[in-house]
């Protein structure tokens, strides 16, 4: 199919009769495409001139799943040179840094949070209730949830480190909870720790040297003795043994 019958098929009279493919990738009308490596295997990474637009799995429907999700068509390209070369970097550090993102596709509500969640280090997990409340929304937890499953920028935007508000890793969009797992593991989160405190209901930890709580995957925490590192359940405990909220990971 031409990039003129996939823009007739998309955008019906609104779309022009001629048109290169060079012009509908400079202007917006149609994305490029190429295919990177990741930890979890091939992935397809979209492109146009605002910024990259999507992460998928690098399977037969992805042109199919982009056209239905974005309403554009894809076309093989290379990356704009300005910041094409960073595209591998922030697939590598799970971060979008100075590569720019087209979250045109998302609410304002839902760039806010992906975006705060774009903050969370390497190694380390955040709750859903943790960013509610990041982005002054602490009752929107829910919401937060159906934000990560939205992402279209997995692995730059790395939804991968949000968990569930229980502690429980999750769901992951970028194929499902072994995913998910794969990266944690590779990144060093410890994803079967984070089940097993999750099982025994405990949040956060706290070190008892320092009187600080930490959620488990904060750097404060691993870097402290294992004889000084208590359990703790929550915040109302947290309170109640006389910890102070970590000034690294912020738990709420």
């Amino acid at each position: 199919m031409t990039i003129e019958q996939q823009l007739a098929e998309l955008l019906g009279d609104r779309a022009p009769d001629r048109i290169s493919e060079a012009t509908a990738l400079g202007t917006g009308l149609a994305d490029g495409y190429d295919f990177y490596e990741s930890p979890v295997g091939d992935i397809v990474v979209t492109f146009n001139p605002r910024g990259v637009s999507s992460v998928t799995l690098a399977s037969e429907d992805y042109e199919d799943y982009f056209r239905s999700r974005f309403g554009r068509p894809l076309l093989r390209a290379d990356a704009p040179g300005a910041w094409g070369r960073l595209i591998p970097e922030r697939i590598e550090a799970g971060s979008p840094g100075r590569l720019p993102v087209d979250l045109r596709s998302v609410t304002e509500f839902q760039e806010e949070v992906l975006m705060q969640a774009a903050s969370i280090p390497k190694g380390e997990v955040r709750p859903y209730g943790w960013l509610a409340v990041k982005v002054g929304n602490p009752k929107a937890a829910r919401a937060v949830g159906s934000t990560m499953a939205r992402n279209p920028i997995p692995l730059i935007i790395p939804c991968h480190r949000v968990v569930r508000s229980d502690g429980h890793i999750g769901a992951y969009s970028l194929g499902g909870p072994e995913q998910k797992w794969q990266l944690l593991t590779v990144e060093g989160a410890r994803p079967d720790d984070l089940e097993d405190l999750a099982a025994r209901h405990v949040r956060y930890l706290g070190n008892t040297s320092t009187g600080i709580f930490c959620h488990p995957t904060c750097r404060a925490i691993r870097r402290s003795k294992v004889e000084n590192v208590e359990e703790v359940r929550d915040t109302r405990q947290a309170q109640e043994l006389g910890y102070r909220p970590c000034s690294l990971c912020q738990p709420v």
